[in-house]
């Protein structure tokens, strides 16, 4: 070897023996597990772990409320505390003390931690709820706290999460807490006085599968399972690209519409002859464009008189998944980043709008799930001086880039990975209860929405297992009213979905908000939270809390046929049975052993429904709210809980 090759060769090795020393000394400092940060709340009177990593045998002392926990870590660098149980209080500070470190954390709360897990109605957040400027204005609640899980998913389970810290609730911050864990949390500061950690473990259109452990839903071997995933996602996105490759022969990977900062699709001059066309609102999946992540341009022109060019006007474009840029004429009016959720709504000054001719462009750009214009039709439009111009209906749309990211299906679509990386970091944490908000995405059709009913069962049953905390709460919210009512009784995987989990009230220290009546036929995420949150806290009060309050509305109990007349009764009745608003009593239907379900002449009779149709001589069936929408239901009791969905011969069987 030549001299100077031997230095080389010698500089390579000593550099990487620095580095090896650089790297080493940073796995040795004394980390603290992520769930741990200012502001964090603490599970009262239970004993509460403190764990992180360290060097292999350090030595390290946790230090709160005026008493030392000492450990060693492993010879791996894990370490653990175990804090006395302390009841409600606080502010608190926690020391954490190495050989050659010290973390400390301040403004600690003792209190009760729910843990709010499921798919976009849980991580729905309170800026995009109804009244949303007001609830960020009387946002200043410190005694609740909020930690949200980053979107994140692992083939095996993984001891640390990928980010996140503690915020109190403010003006400032409270706009980007979970909406149903914060209205929930509200109430239950109001009425017992404890401050409430939420931990918000969610993600938008996630399947229940994907929160469970693999174990729990029969794979024997994790490691196999998780080598069949990553297969299956690799096998799933190379026939995703030669499909796509049909219809784009060239798969843009950078966005073919813009050049540096220069959108040039934007300009209103663009030769958009050759764009293909698409009806807005709606997502792009449902067009034919199933599984694209990545980024559309939608081009319209529209045709306006003198007096829109003489005065501001409003661009209102709905809902948009996930981000997009907006131009009129050529001029940019709007953007939003990362809010599937928000409803778009820009200023445009004086001066953009012309008589005659106008080009309005929108960049969208998705990551993940569903992506486009979507949502109702009435909210694309543009507005001046109170006269609108409805811009719903045919666009024109090109592809800007796709991203190919490894997989045509979502991880929050796969089983049990994000169970890996959102949950099993958790399990230490000790909890006061669950509130879960899921089941859209299991309710395509008939045979999913049966299956629900034992993957419900199984979540609920491995997850206090795992925590290890005996039958903790865990209080769930059914599926909402959605989509366009029926005139007459049908069948409905919805309806199927809402008695699955129905099925889980056979569970010790469960409960159900019923929300089959605040929901929106339009709209997936109806805006109010505030009843859903409220609901669930009735539940928690009663079941976590021992309070002799109502909490459920009637629930299908019995019947018994009487001369042809069904008399059916409930638990659960509180005060008595009533009707929203003293209407008269609709939303049942029966059926004679044909089967052939026919609306019901319904009324209320003491503590009981009575039921009967002049075409069903001896009824043997009966439903209620048995519907996607159900907007006819209208039993209550005087509480005003809206009774329960049922169908009575498959409770009876």
């Amino acid at each position: 070897m030549q001299p100077t090759a031997l230095r080389i060769s010698c500089l390579k090795e000593l550099c990487f023996l620095v580095l090896l020393i650089v790297h080493s000394g940073t796995i040795a400092q004394l980390q603290p597990a992520i769930i741990f940060s200012d502001h964090m709340v603490l599970q009262r009177d239970k004993t509460v772990p403190v764990w992180g990593t360290a060097a292999p045998e350090e030595q390290v002392v946790v230090k709160f409320n005026g008493r030392e926990y000492p450990t060693r870590a492993d010879k791996k660098g894990s370490w653990q505390a175990l804090l006395l149980p302390e009841p409600a209080g606080g502010p608190f500070e926690m020391d954490i003390q190495g050989e050659e470190k010290t973390v400390r954390f301040s403004d600690i709360l003792m209190g009760d931690i729910w843990l709010c897990s499921g798919q976009s109605n849980m991580e729905w957040t309170v800026g995009n709820s109804n009244e949303a400027q007001m609830e960020l204005k009387n946002g200043n609640h410190p005694e609740i706290r909020h930690f949200k899980v980053p979107l994140s998913s692992a083939l095996l389970p993984e001891p640390e999460l990928a980010g996140g810290q503690w915020e109190v609730a403010s003006p400032e911050t409270v706009g980007n807490f979970t909406a149903v864990g914060y209205f929930f949390a509200r109430k239950i500061v109001m009425d017992m006085d404890i401050p409430i950690g939420l931990i918000n473990s969610s993600w938008g259109g996630s399947r229940i599968e994907p929160w469970i452990r693999a174990e729990d839903l029969g794979y024997e071997d994790p490691a196999a399972m998780a080598a069949e995933i990553a297969a299956r996602k690799t096998s799933e996105q190379a026939a995703f690209t030669e499909n796509l490759k049909k219809k784009l022969p060239d798969i843009p990977k950078q966005d073919l519409g813009m050049e540096k900062d220069k959108a040039l699709w934007a300009d209103p001059g663009l030769e958009d002859e050759g764009w293909s066309t698409m009806e807005l609102p709606s997502l792009w999946e449902l067009k034919g464009w199933d599984g694209i992540d990545g980024i559309f341009w939608f081009r319209k022109t529209i045709v306006l008189g003198k007096e829109f060019a003489e005065q501001p006007a409003t661009l209102s474009l709905g809902t948009i998944d996930d981000s997009d840029q907006a131009w009129v004429n050529g001029q940019l009016v709007g953007t939003t980043n990362q809010a599937y959720n928000k409803e778009r709504n820009y200023d445009i000054p004086t001066g953009h709008l012309t008589e005659g001719h106008n080009t309005i462009v929108i960049r969208v750009e998705d990551t993940g799930g569903g992506g486009g214009v979507y949502g109702d039709p009435q909210l694309l439009f543009l507005e001046a001086g109170g006269k609108q111009v409805p811009l719903s209906g045919e666009w024109k749309f090109k592809v800007g880039m796709v991203q190919l990211n490894g997989s045509q299906q979502s991880d929050n679509q796969q089983p049990t990975l994000l169970y890996n990386k959102m949950i099993y970091p958790l399990l230490k944490f000790p909890l006061k209860g669950v509130l879960w908000y899921q089941g859209e995405s299991n309710a395509g059709d008939d045979q999913q929405a049966l299956a629900y009913a034992d993957l419900f069962k199984t979540l609920i049953t491995s997850w206090r297992t795992l925590w290890n905390q005996g039958d903790f709460p865990f209080l769930y919210v059914q599926l909402a009213n959605f989509m366009e009512p029926l005139p007459h009784p049908s069948e409905s995987s919805w309806a199927l979905l809402r008695e699955s989990q129905s099925k889980a009230l056979g569970l010790p220290s469960t409960a159900q908000a019923v929300v089959i009546d605040i929901g929106e036929a339009g709209d997936i995420h109806p805006r109010n939270k505030q009843d859903v949150g409220k609901r669930l806290a009735f539940a928690a009060e009663h079941i976590a809390y021992g309070r002799k309050v109502v909490f459920s509305g009637p629930v299908f109990k019995e019947m018994e046929l009487r001369e042809g007349v069904l008399e059916l009764s409930f638990d659960h009745t509180g005060g008595g049975l009533v009707t929203r608003e003293g209407e008269p009593l609709q939303g049942f239907s029966i059926a004679a052993e044909d089967g052939n379900y026919t609306w019901a002449d319904a009324r209320i009779s003491g503590d009981k429904v009575l039921l009967s149709a002049k075409r069903v001589i001896n009824p043997v069936a009966v439903r209620y709210a048995w519907a996607d929408n159900p907007e006819k239901a209208n039993l209550y009791n005087r509480e005003g809980f809206p009774a329960s969905p049922f169908q009575s011969s498959e409770m009876n069987k």
